[in-house]
């Protein structure tokens, strides 16, 4: 299997408009498409197909590091058709690889369906941005078309600090530079802590994963810098309470008292495939830190902060469950993908009955899956 096998493989995810390319041994190669899995009409991949189609495109660097690590990402250009992000790990001593698309085109705010606010909060020059969800959640892309955003109508510096870069941005009216962790500079933290010194305004956080990365991203948003940073929580209060919860007992109170200065707005998000199967929707929930809100944070009273998001529309507030209910109920998803999705299940799935409609497969649908005897 060459390299020019690789290169079909790669077409097949950009003519198909998949997310992700999966490549393991024994199994032929599997593409995610709308969400879902699908086997891609090939043969089944040996052990040394895979050391192929890794060594053609993985740097001799990285190779390095998969014999001492055990695994290694990174991205790479398809030629100008795309960027993919590698993810390649040992798996029962063979090598397995996932490549995800990084869409080249940049999207509007309109085409992602973002909160109109999230224009007003990106012009602040001061504060910390929180863009939180799962792995796969559209998180980069939301980051993207924010910083594309600004990049078009301000003049800043902005500097982003990503594991592996993603989306590349070019100098429009702002200066953009990219600072790829393991490339550029050794981790986030370290990066965090030079930036400073480099007269930027906008300052994006690819993964706050540690303590160190955390304390810095504050104190940059609350020393005069615009700070967008992501979290894998999901909903608002719980990403405020793993921002607290990341620091010693003795601190607590102290960061309660930063964030509820410092954090501007928290966008909390979920991607979830389309009905009629033409792609995915994202649903999001929205916090903007008002007064009131800042009084909760300092308090430590997270716990009441769904309840002023509810109230709080006119901030362009709104709960995740709320905008799957809207999504539901305008026939964009399923209510099974609504229910998996949401924070409280039990509640929707009520909603759903309430309509007189039922939520999962019914009694035939189970039956033709059931193994034949």
């Amino acid at each position: 299997m060459s390299t020019m096998q690789m290169d079909r493989l790669l077409d097949t995810v950009v003519t198909t408009g998949a997310s992700d390319l999966h490549l393991t041994v024994g199994r032929p190669p599997t593409v995610r498409l709308h969400g879902h899995l699908q086997n891609l009409k090939t043969k089944v991949l040996a052990s040394d197909d895979m050391v192929a189609l890794m060594k053609s495109i993985t740097p001799e660097q990285k190779q390095q590091e998969i014999s001492e690590k055990g695994g290694c990402d990174f991205g790479f250009s398809y030629g100008d058709k795309a960027r993919f992000r590698v993810s390649i790990f040992k798996q029962r001593g063979d090598l397995a690889m996932v490549l995800r698309l990084i869409p080249s085109k940049l999207l509007s705010f309109e085409q992602i369906g973002l909160p109109e606010i999230c224009r007003e909060l990106v012009r602040r020059p001061r504060g910390l941005f929180l863009v939180t969800g799962p792995t796969g959640s559209g998180k980069t892309t939301t980051l993207a078309t924010m910083i594309d955003f600004v990049n078009m109508t301000l003049d800043r510096h902005i500097v982003t600090m990503e594991d592996p870069i993603e989306y590349y941005h070019y100098h429009k009216k702002s200066v953009v530079n990219q600072r790829e962790i393991g490339t550029d500079v050794h981790s986030f933290a370290e990066a965090l802590r030079r930036v400073l010194r480099s007269d930027p305004d906008l300052i994006l956080v690819g993964e706050m994963r540690d303590l160190e990365t955390i304390e810095a991203a504050i104190r940059a948003a609350e020393t005069g810098h615009l700070v967008f940073g992501t979290l894998h929580t999901t909903g608002a209060a719980k990403t405020i309470d793993r921002v607290v919860d990341a620091f010693p007992v003795s601190q607590q109170n102290q960061i309660r008292v930063q964030l509820s200065t410092a954090l501007l707005a928290v966008l909390s998000q979920a991607l979830l495939p389309r009905k009629d199967s033409s792609g995915l929707i994202a649903a999001y929930e929205f916090l903007v830190v008002t007064p009131a809100i800042a009084n909760l944070i300092r308090e430590g009273k997270t716990y009441r902060i769904d309840s002023f998001i509810q109230t709080g529309k006119k901030f362009g507030m709104q709960l995740l469950d709320d905008h799957l209910w809207q999504h539901y109920m305008s026939d964009k998803i399923s209510a099974e993908e609504m229910i998996d999705r949401s924070k409280n299940p039990g509640e929707l799935t009520d909603k759903v009955h309430r309509l007189g409609r039922t939520v999962g497969r019914t009694e035939l649908d189970e039956s033709e899956d059931a193994p034949k005897a």
